[in-house]
């Protein structure tokens, strides 16, 4: 099986998961979306309103942040894997439980292994706590190590930035050495930085973007 084809056979059984108490109150399942053969992997925590309608990942005021820094460090959205820890959206967007990371770890599991970024981005402390085990958000964002056979780097979520504006600063700082870090990663595993044509054309037409 290719790596789009196991993709496309992960977001089938995500669809009609039920794993977990969740699958009660999705309206659509949330997958994630994206090249198969991503560099960049980005990991959220979970579906919110927005992407429960839509079964998309970051479609609401979070997700239309984390385009503007990805847009700041020179990649955009098609040429990253975007996903979440948990598939189905936890009722009020409160944080996933225990038992239901543990029903989609798998599907995640899956998901990088069939993709096999350079870098995984963790954003916000529950997929951080997955390569990050024991540690605050606080004191390792923006920073980088080599999880197995990739580099991980943590950072807060985008949402943090709507909820506490005093983290914005260090949310912009951090999206800011994504170009650097994903060089040195590309250096430590041998790898040489491949043609991002959209990037390229997008480059050529600048355009002033304000936060929010």
């Amino acid at each position: 099986m290719t790596a789009e084809e196991t993709l496309a056979q992960i977001a089938k059984e995500v669809t009609v998961c039920v794993n977990c108490a969740l699958h009660h109150t999705r309206k659509k399942s949330v997958p994630g979306e994206g090249p198969a053969t991503a560099e960049i992997m980005f990991i959220g925590e979970g579906p919110g309103f927005h992407e429960n309608e839509q079964g998309r990942p970051f479609v609401g005021a979070a997700g239309k942040f984390l385009d503007q820094l990805l847009a700041q460090a020179g990649v955009t959205r098609a040429d990253v894997w975007i996903g979440n820890v948990v598939k189905c959206r936890p009722p009020e967007n409160r944080d996933p439980l225990p038992e239901e990371l543990a029903a989609c770890d798998k599907y995640l599991e899956r998901q990088i292994q069939a993709i096999n970024p350079s870098i995984i981005v963790t954003l916000g402390r529950f997929s951080m706590n997955k390569f990050f085990p024991g540690a605050k958000i606080s004191a390792v964002h923006g920073q980088m190590k080599k999880v197995g056979e990739r580099y991980v780097i943590a950072m807060f979520h985008p949402a943090a930035a709507l909820h506490q504006a005093a983290l914005k600063p260090a949310i912009l700082a951090d999206f800011a050495k994504l170009p650097e870090l994903l060089k040195e990663a590309r250096a430590g595993l041998g790898k040489s930085a491949p043609v991002m044509k959209v990037a390229e054309e997008q480059a050529d037409d600048p355009k002033q973007m304000s936060m929010f």
